[in-house]
């Protein structure tokens, strides 16, 4: 995403990316004789679910990283599971039993460490991506736990293909109107960066979380997403040149270990 951003605006990157993946999916449904057609009570509820999972996500994170590096826009979803849990309690009824709380808060000790490794500070510039990633990330945790408590009872492939589609197809319209990307602009790179989001992130991951979701309770799947931070820092440190040093390996050391006790809880 940040490397797209170099050569294409936010909102259409995500946007379309996410347009391309929903339409590839639902060929691939259609492929494996997948029903598409949505029960007409479950509209209301994924509507909702995909403007708080996916539009919200898509075009805030999109935003942040206009002000964030990648590696701290990565940092900052690490606070989904933290959402996702404190949400579950009250819609779900989920507790937080004593041994997932210590380790979401190891976890977070980590991410803490790792904010300081990165030299991140809450400065007047940085202030609108950081509210634009937290913003995205607390849809995200109100949506996981609705999709729990809405049980949306589709194919994971049919499932991901209309919450990709709806939640990506408003945010692909407003970027066509405002921010108007010219296709003259992509380089390779670019496209790599495009084919990338559109196959990798918007087809492959979400059929995966949606089919999580369907098998775990809804903090167990969100504490996957711890591992968002791991993955963005390296990449970043390897991709883009960001800082990776013996305190970024420390921090992610930490919050592995925090994944792993909360995982086996």
């Amino acid at each position: 995403m940040k490397l797209l951003l170099t050569e294409w605006p936010p909102l259409s990157s995500r946007g379309l990316a996410g347009v391309a993946g929903a339409t590839a999916l639902a060929l691939v449904a259609l492929v494996r004789k997948q029903k598409l057609s949505v029960p007409r009570p479950m509209w209301s509820r994924l509507l909702l679910v995909s403007m708080l999972s996916i539009s919200g996500w898509v075009a805030f994170m999109g935003l942040a990283l206009l002000w964030l590096s990648a590696g701290e826009a990565a940092v900052l979803g690490i606070s989904i599971p933290v959402w996702v849990a404190f949400l579950a309690w009250p819609i779900l009824g989920e507790r937080l039993s004593p041994l997932r709380a210590v380790s979401l808060m190891i976890a977070l000790a980590g991410i803490v460490v790792l904010i300081g490794g990165n030299g991140f500070e809450a400065s007047i510039e940085k202030l609108p991506g950081v509210a634009l990633a937290l913003a995205g990330a607390i849809g995200v945790g109100l949506g996981t736990v609705l999709t729990k408590h809405f049980p949306l009872k589709m194919p994971p492939l049919a499932l991901a293909a209309w919450q990709v589609g709806l939640g990506c197809l408003p945010v692909a319209l407003v970027g066509l109107v405002v921010e108007q990307p010219q296709l003259a602009a992509l380089s390779w790179v670019g496209w790599a960066a495009l084919l990338n989001m559109t196959l990798i992130q918007f087809c492959l991951c979400y059929v995966c979380w949606f089919a999580a979701l369907e098998r775990l309770p809804a903090a167990t799947a969100s504490i996957g997403t711890l591992l968002v931070p791991v993955v963005g820092v390296l990449a970043a440190a390897a991709m883009l040149r960001e800082p990776l040093g013996l305190r970024e390996i420390a921090a992610l050391t930490i919050t592995l270990g925090g994944v792993a006790v909360a995982l086996r809880s």
